[in-house]
């Protein structure tokens, strides 16, 4: 009888958990959908985190098949979703083996993490692709140290076929969580995702987060003060980089914001004052006009920055040039990268420009991925600009110079 493919969850060092953190970030691909979509569920047990956030997921139209993990009963898990409602009952089918499960999956997640041989987890990733829907994901984990080559064999298909890669550092042990698409998706499903979960922010209120790499940041002052102390004892050099580890982090820091749901409007993608509002022409975007409306971004703004619409990642490249002031008109001729959007209303793109500090852009969304409309997708470190390029015959501007946008949440355009 097969339950599940070659998935084995016993390494080197032993068993390895999936807490509540990492379940999240597996099923997050699941969640994001608001459209009705069928899930699978490989290797579940009625005390699994997976599960309950699989079930905790759930919305009226959707579907989801659970198979049971490797000497687990279907029967045990049968008495466990009925004992959560007929509303979840109803919803979903647990099933005694991988073959009873319907080949239409939107997003198929593994519950249990990779942690066997390179070979067992791409046999594993081969199975588990055919059940998948066109367009649809697939979510694997496997610890960061204790596999016997499946992490590296992950490593390898986030790169030909990934939609993102989380690290949840806080699971036991840590774990890489993977979404592989192995078919391309529609650009029109762009518009039923919500922002996607990461978990590489450590939340600080319910509000409030802080991008991972201000915690690394944070903890590279404090290791400097650290050292300072040890070396110099009595010198009070020390209080200058453990002062600093504060601001430092809280110029990462990474709030939630509210999206607008209206479909024709376009959000800011970055914190800061409008700069300018121009028709221009760019032959590296295509052909026509376009509108570009230019953010400067001081050391006080959030600097993390969200898609201004819901689309598909068709290309990314990075433009050399100079480290002019971002507030300069020349500011458009420095370093940039450009994140390249297909949407519903033709193309639109993102330009991250570096300043006169800023010297480093972070861009974490891979050609092929989806991005819902104020989802975050990367961030400038120190002060920069944004740019959106938007058809210009087929959206108006909201905003002028001299305005304040916040990112994800401020209308700058509206499509016609």
């Amino acid at each position: 009888m097969t339950q599940s493919p070659a998935v084995r969850v016993t390494g080197p060092s032993g068993a390895v958990r999936i807490g509540e953190r990492a379940a999240r970030t597996l099923v997050s691909e699941f969640a994001r959908r608001n459209d009705p979509k069928a899930g699978l569920l490989v290797g579940a047990t009625p005390e699994s985190a997976v599960l309950a956030s699989a079930i905790e997921a759930l919305l009226p139209g959707d579907r989801l098949t659970v198979v049971p993990a490797e000497g687990a009963s279907a029967a045990a898990l049968r008495e466990h979703v009925t004992a959560q409602g007929r509303w979840v009952d109803d919803r979903v089918r647990v099933v005694d083996t991988l073959a009873e499960a319907d080949a239409a999956a939107a997003v198929v997640v593994v519950a249990e993490p990779f942690t066997g041989t390179a070979d067992e987890a791409r046999a594993a990733i081969d199975g588990l692709a055919k059940y998948l829907a066109e367009g649809g994901v697939l979510s694997v984990a496997a610890p960061l140290f204790r596999t016997e080559g499946a992490d590296g064999e992950l490593d390898r298909q986030g790169v030909l076929h990934g939609v993102r890669t989380d690290l949840v550092l806080r699971n036991t042990p840590p774990v890489r969580v993977h979404h592989l698409r192995f078919t391309a998706a529609p650009v029109a499903l762009a518009a039923s995702l919500s922002p996607a979960y990461r978990p590489s922010s450590v939340p600080l209120t319910r509000g409030m987060h802080i991008d991972s790499n201000g915690v690394a940041a944070a903890g590279i002052t404090l290791g400097l003060a650290a050292l300072a102390r040890a070396t110099r004892p009595k010198s009070k050099l020390w209080l200058l980089p453990a002062l600093a580890a504060a601001p430092v982090a809280a110029f990462f820091r990474d709030p939630e914001r509210d999206v607008p749901e209206d479909p024709s409007a376009v959000v800011a993608s970055a914190d800061g004052q409008v700069l300018s509002v121009q028709r221009l022409q760019d032959e590296r975007f295509g052909d026509g006009e376009w509108l570009r409306i230019a953010v400067f971004l001081s050391v006080l703004d959030v600097h993390v920055n969200r898609a201004p619409v819901a689309g598909k990642v068709v290309d990314y490249f990075v433009a050399d040039g100079g480290f002019v002031n971002a507030m300069k008109p020349d500011a458009e001729h420095n370093v940039a990268a450009y994140t390249v959007l297909d949407t519903d209303h033709g193309t639109v793109v993102v330009a991250q420009r570096t300043g006169l500090i800023a010297r480093r852009i972070v861009q974490r969304a891979p050609v092929g991925s989806l991005l819902a409309r104020g989802e975050r997708f990367g961030l400038i470190r120190f002060g920069s600009r944004t740019d959106v390029y938007l058809p210009a015959d087929a959206a108006d501007p909201l905003v002028g110079p001299g305005d304040k946008v916040v990112g994800g949440a401020t209308v700058i355009a509206r499509w016609r």
